[in-house]
């Protein structure tokens, strides 16, 4: 099978693009290599991608939409997995409207695409930011997400309705998969667990916010990759229990269309992460606690239910069992002497 995969130079996108390629399929892995973070850590896992023959290495911005349908006429996916977006919360303040172009205008080219070339599913990447105010936990699918607190969470709730429009309107199979903090090897420098890990090793002081009190999903790679891999090959269909005077965002009556949650069930509080953080790295945080900031959430915690449910989804990865194998990537892979 043949998955064009955007991101592919990212985090999870490089993760997924293993996974595939030793299953077996075909991947055309698109990137733009831009340097939002260091781009030296993009490619090298592109470097490693390139050792399967399965692997095709493809540079460009999903933004420019004449180049992105050369692309569909050349390789002709069947199927996208599509990653490839601005992420951060925090850089939302600052760069508004990287989010725009990145996460709207480009998610816009990828459906256009999927409408001119007959794509058979396409799976894409939400967040669990989309939550936003809401306090009831733990999150599901069925709870509304009128109320994002950053313009991060607000770009991928536009992706989910923009999804839903075009999966009705050209019967485009659509899922959405929002994702719970994610963390593992090869992970995102500018997320909390690498952040940390880092000051920790270098004795620097960690900047920990609303004084240490909240708590989040973290959901280890191997886990999301085992959720997307099952996901791109469970084709969604129109839900003939669909109410639409009581009507449920996960599923539609009008379009094949799903949206799922993607995490590990089980909330850790921050400060508890951090002590697990240094019992991998037998050594102290030094902490500097500070307030809340601004667009940030107390707590995620997802319902995974419906992925469980669907596709037999099963995250199995402990929080220590994880944390103990990103340690030791990120020891082994910067050439940290202790």
């Amino acid at each position: 099978m043949k998955i064009l995969l955007t991101g592919s130079a990212g985090f999870i996108g490089y993760h997924v693009a293993k996974k595939m390629l030793d299953n077996g399929y075909k991947i055309f892995g698109l990137d733009n290599l831009n340097d939002y973070y260091d781009v030296n850590l993009k490619k090298a896992r592109i470097a490693l991608l390139q050792n399967s023959p399965n692997y095709t290495n493809l540079i460009m911005d999903i933004g420019d939409s004449n180049q992105l349908n050369k692309i569909f006429e050349r390789y002709r996916p069947e199927r996208i997995i599509h990653l490839a977006a601005q992420p951060g919360v925090r850089h939302s303040l600052k760069e508004p409207r990287a989010y725009i172009n990145s996460n709207i205008y480009s998610f816009l080219n990828i459906l256009e695409a999927s409408r001119n070339f007959s794509i058979k599913h396409l799976v894409y990447a939400s967040t669990s930011s989309v939550y936003g105010s809401n306090t009831r936990m733990p999150f599901s699918e069925d709870d509304r997400t009128d109320h994002p607190t950053n313009l991060y969470a607000a770009s991928k709730k536009s992706n989910e309705l923009m999804a839903h429009s075009y999966s009705h309107l050209f019967s485009i199979p659509v899922t959405g998969l929002r994702f719970f903090t994610v963390y593992g090897p090869w992970g995102r420098p500018d997320m909390a667990p690498l952040k940390f890990t880092k000051a920790i090793l270098e004795g620097s002081p960690i900047d920990v916010y609303n004084n240490g009190n909240m708590a989040r999903d973290f959901t280890y790679i191997d886990d999301i990759v085992e959720g997307i891999v099952l996901a791109i090959n469970k084709i969604p269909e129109i839900d003939p229990l669909w109410d639409s005077e009581s009507p449920n965002s996960s599923s539609s009556g009008v379009a094949p269309y799903k949206l799922y949650n993607i995490g590990n069930n089980k909330p850790v509080n921050l400060m508890d992460f951090i002590k697990i953080l240094e019992t991998a790295l037998n050594k102290k945080a030094i902490i500097n606690f500070m307030a809340m900031q601004p667009g940030d959430i107390h707590k995620s915690w997802a319902d995974s239910n419906k992925l469980i449910e669907d596709i037999k989804y099963t995250p199995s990865t402990s929080i220590e069992e994880g944390v103990k194998k990103l340690t030791e990537w990120y020891i082994n892979y910067y050439k940290v002497t202790q």
